[in-house]
């Protein structure tokens, strides 16, 4: 990989009685395929950083280079469509479809229409909305959340290499907005796109970004990756900036996968009961893991709790909301483990099929390096 977006001085002068240095000399370069989160206190200059990247607003002084090439140096129309834009209140046409609103930017570069209909069917796909459930509804028909996909999935039609996103789930109400930033990651590792993330939120930032772009006042305060940032702040401001919970807050940024053993206590539910109770001294635990002859989750079963007179595992197993997907953060299982009286949490894929077991110690482990 190579760098896709290079920021070298980048000054932007609002002249005037008091002249405004919106942003001061920025610098850093982005490589393809990566998220960098512009990020800090409001008027510090991030939204006017990434508007002069597609030339919205005019650099003052500086170069900004994409794949090499001098914005400056290209036509302004061709520049827009080969960049994503995605905004927080979405602006979808009320007037058009789903599908002609994201055929736009494939239409104004002169695709073919078998083209245009397969990648409105493939974006569609990846933003989980069926096309032939939503293809020709209007945005009013749909929540926000769904309207914000669209969004997603419009930016990304006219398959550019670089995306603009400001503060494209701040609309959202906190729970929505998670599932949107967790979908966001899905389909990212999908597509690979280099993207700019404006966000006034660090915890966004943190979980969105490879690299962290902490700006004050116009300069440019840290960059770095979410990690480097919480371990390593480079002032009081940016320590201040993150919050005291630094430790906490990189949690976000491991996957429970990162974490998990893979000797999880299972136990076949087609056992007999006296296997499950000579598991239960063997591996000296208090609950085993319920599964069937593919792996698969089918609940817990407590040492203390087996009813009198069952014969098979499957007679003593009790259903079980104690699990998450190994792509889930070990800020989430953390709060599961808590969640649940088991003193662990179960790791499944995406079938609920059971992958390994995670617990505290485990977590702590992690952080430790």
């Amino acid at each position: 990989m190579g760098i896709m977006l290079s920021l070298q001085k980048v000054t932007k002068i609002y002249p005037g009685a008091d002249s405004i240095k919106a942003v001061n000399k920025l610098t850093f370069d982005l490589e393809e395929g990566e998220i960098c989160t512009l990020v800090g206190p409001s008027g510090c200059g991030k939204t006017t950083a990434m508007k002069m990247i597609n030339r919205l607003i005019s650099v003052t002084s500086g170069k900004i280079l994409i794949n090499g090439q001098n914005v400056a140096n290209t036509n302004t129309i061709e520049l827009r469509r080969k960049i994503g834009y995605v905004i927080q209140n979405i602006g979808l046409f009320p007037n058009m479809t789903i599908g002609e609103n994201i055929a736009i930017i494939p239409k104004l570069l002169k695709w073919d229409k078998g083209r245009i209909q397969e990648k409105v069917q493939s974006l569609l796909e990846i933003v989980s909305l069926p096309p032939e459930e939503y293809r020709d509804r209007y945005p009013r028909e749909l929540s926000g959340g769904q309207q914000q996909r669209i969004g997603v999935a419009r930016g990304m039609a006219g398959d550019p290499p670089i995306m603009l996103m400001d503060e494209p789930f701040g609309a959202i109400d906190p729970i929505n907005r998670e599932h949107l930033q967790n979908e966001f990651l899905r389909i990212q590792e999908k597509v690979k796109k280099t993207i700019v993330f404006v966000t006034h939120d660090i915890d966004e930032a943190i979980k969105m970004g490879d690299k962290i772009c902490l700006l004050k006042d116009g300069h440019l305060v840290q960059f770095a990756s979410p990690e480097e940032m919480l371990i390593n702040p480079k002032n009081d401001f940016v320590s201040d900036f993150v919050g005291g919970d630094r430790t906490l807050k990189r949690l976000n940024l491991f996957t429970i996968r990162k974490s998990m053993q893979t000797n999880p206590p299972v136990v076949n539910v087609t056992e007999t009961i006296e296997t499950a109770r000579n598991l239960f001294v063997k591996l000296n635990v208090d609950y085993l893991i319920a599964v069937d002859s593919d792996g698969f989750l089918k609940g817990m079963i407590k040492r203390d709790a087996i009813p009198a007179g069952v014969d098979t595992v499957m007679d003593a197993t009790e259903k079980t909301n104690a699990w998450l997907p190994g792509t889930a953060s070990l800020k989430d299982g953390l709060s599961e483990i808590f969640t649940h009286d088991y003193g662990f949490l179960i790791v499944v894929d995406e079938d609920r099929k059971v992958l390994g077991w995670l617990r505290t110690e485990d977590i702590k482990k992690t952080l430790k390096g």
